[in-house]
């Protein structure tokens, strides 16, 4: 096994040409150097320099192993070059996996926190529903999934930090509704895949909803309750990033989500992670969005 120590040794010998010279470079007295040489020979086989004069120059053998000393020192200080400013901080990257509203409301003032305190770390965004982000998180595609979920609990191989609870409003044209005062109404609902919990918040009221209207866009949702073509349900998250005029958010008592963030594997998580994770939080701080009145469209200069 070939020691760098020497193999800087040899490399400062060749850049320099002299004993003395590669002493001076490397900080080290020059019987160190003399030694740190003659080990190296020992440990090779090989002669790998020739006294010339009162000089020394290398062998043929000794210019091959320098050539590949200065190869492999530079690997080695790149390497840790990068490992340092991984640490520091000074570059990285963030791979998020978010859904629309988390992506909407909380993200962009986190991604501005870390863009401010971390000027080189990368941050990747990727939107995707709860149950596809945390298979992407296993899968090791993203690095941190903001998800959410209702009563279930979040899946035990997971690491999930919770970060708010998100209250459900019925939106419709009139203030103080209900599920139950809404039982014959025509509802707007999002697609099968994710509706179960809507659906089960409806039996518990005692009914099962006559849904008219499917779409998942908030916005198409809003537009067709503004219409009078029906009611429907939103979180408070999503009603941040768009809260048409005319509309009425009832807030509903005992329906809620849980936001969550979720990471992988054992810790501690990699250092640009670990301050996405702390800008998130701080975003969560400081917008509150787990406050149970959403901005009305006055509110919001609309």
């Amino acid at each position: 096994m070939l020691d760098i120590l020497r193999l800087r040794v040899i490399a400062a010998i060749a850049a320099h040409g002299s004993v003395t010279k590669a002493a001076k470079h490397l900080n080290y007295s020059q019987p160190a150097v003399s030694h740190h040489l003659a080990r190296l020979e020992a440990e090779t086989g090989a002669r790998l320099v020739q006294r010339v004069g009162r000089g020394i120059r290398l062998t043929p053998e000794g210019e091959h192993l320098a050539r590949r000393a200065t190869e492999i020192i530079g690997r080695v200080d790149t390497a840790a070059a990068e490992l340092s400013a991984m640490v520091g901080l000074r570059t990285g990257r963030v791979r998020v996996a978010g859904f629309q509203s988390a992506l909407a409301a909380l993200v962009p003032p986190a991604a501005g926190t870390l863009r401010r305190a971390h000027p080189g770390v990368e941050l990747h965004l990727v939107e995707a529903h709860p149950r596809v982000a945390l298979d992407l998180l296993r899968a090791g595609q993203v690095d941190v999934a903001v998800v959410f979920h209702y009563d279930d609990p979040p899946p035990d191989d997971i690491r999930a930090t919770h970060l708010f609870d998100d209250p459900v409003y019925l939106l419709s044209l009139e203030p103080g509704q209900t599920l139950a005062g809404n039982r014959d109404a025509a509802w707007i609902a999002g697609c099968e895949n994710c509706r179960r919990e809507f659906l089960d918040a409806c039996d518990k009221a005692g009914f099962v909803p006559p849904i008219t209207y499917t779409s998942d866009d908030i916005i198409v949702q809003q537009a067709l309750v503004a219409a009078g073509m029906g009611v429907t349900t939103m979180p408070g998250l999503a009603l941040r990033t768009h809260h048409a005029p005319g509309i009425e958010a009832s807030l509903l008592r005992d329906f809620q989500r849980h936001v969550y963030l979720a990471t992988y594997g054992d810790p501690p998580d990699p250092p640009a992670t670990t301050a996405f994770v702390t800008a998130l939080r701080h975003a969560v701080d400081q917008t509150r969005p787990g406050k149970p009145s959403p901005p009305t469209p006055d509110q919001r200069g609309e």
